[in-house]
């Protein structure tokens, strides 16, 4: 996917995920984002839109030495989803004006506007699934975002201990973890050191893995941010079971 792609469809799951919690009651519990009601999720959902598209309209070059931002919410909760809504089209405006290939402080690996594009569309998606899950709706996620957002998870793990401080324990001398599609292309192997970890870019050459989950890209999706159980029947798990639960126990993201 591209630049324009990501943009595009951070609009389309905003949309997705407005109209989903407009028509429940936003005091909903969210399962999967503990002490969380779905006003609370929509809320955190719009925030980052908001702080997001700061950062783009700044063009920030160094880390930002403050988050705040003028948020302003609705008086009332039930504002919140058309606030959220706003809060995208304001977005879609800073990344129609916006060169997204310009150089730009990102906390990831790219180093350029594209990344809080294409890291606002993960956010969006992973939570629009979040408020579906709360309301018992099994999530469908097209399979060539679940493959881009796979892709961006786990190159840019290595560098979030900031927010994700387990991940700076995510280490294991010369081991390896295999993520593979069963419903297409889509394979990638993180390399474990003593002293961290990393995707292993170049994968042209298949190589044996000391671990490795298969499932569906939707699926593997979801469980790299924690969202379904690795023991699920959706999943076929391969190799060493301790290195897996070190992977999971240290992956929170």
């Amino acid at each position: 996917m591209n630049p324009a792609q990501h943009g595009t469809a951070v609009a389309a799951e905003t949309a997705r995920f407005v109209a989903t919690v407009k028509a429940a009651d936003l005091s909903t519990p969210v399962p999967t984002c503990p002490g969380w009601t779905l006003a609370d999720l929509t809320q955190h959902v719009g925030s980052v839109h908001r702080w997001f598209t700061e950062l783009l309209r700044r063009r920030i070059q160094q880390p930002p030495t403050s988050r705040d931002v003028d948020l302003r919410l609705p008086e009332h909760p039930e504002g919140l989803p058309d606030w959220l809504a706003a809060s995208a089209a304001e977005a879609a405006e800073v990344f129609a004006a916006t060169d997204l290939d310009a150089p730009m402080w990102a906390w990831g690996v790219d180093q350029h506007a594209r990344f809080w594009v294409r890291r606002m569309l993960f956010e969006t998606l992973v939570h629009r699934a979040d408020a579906e899950l709360a309301l018992g709706i099994s999530p469908h996620i097209d399979r060539v975002l679940a493959v881009d957002g796979i892709d961006e998870f786990l190159t840019n793990l290595p560098f979030a201990s900031s927010f994700a401080p387990l991940t700076g324990q995510l280490r294991a001398p010369d081991r390896t973890v295999r993520f593979s599609c069963t419903d297409g292309e889509g394979d990638w192997l993180v390399g474990l050191r003593s002293d961290g970890f990393a995707l292993v870019a170049d994968n042209a050459e298949p190589r044996a893995a000391d671990a490795t989950v298969r499932g569906s890209a939707a699926d593997l999706l979801l469980l790299l941010y924690g969202r379904l159980d690795r023991r699920s029947d959706a999943f076929h798990e391969l190799g060493d079971p301790d290195l897996l639960t070190h992977w999971f126990t240290h992956s929170t993201f």
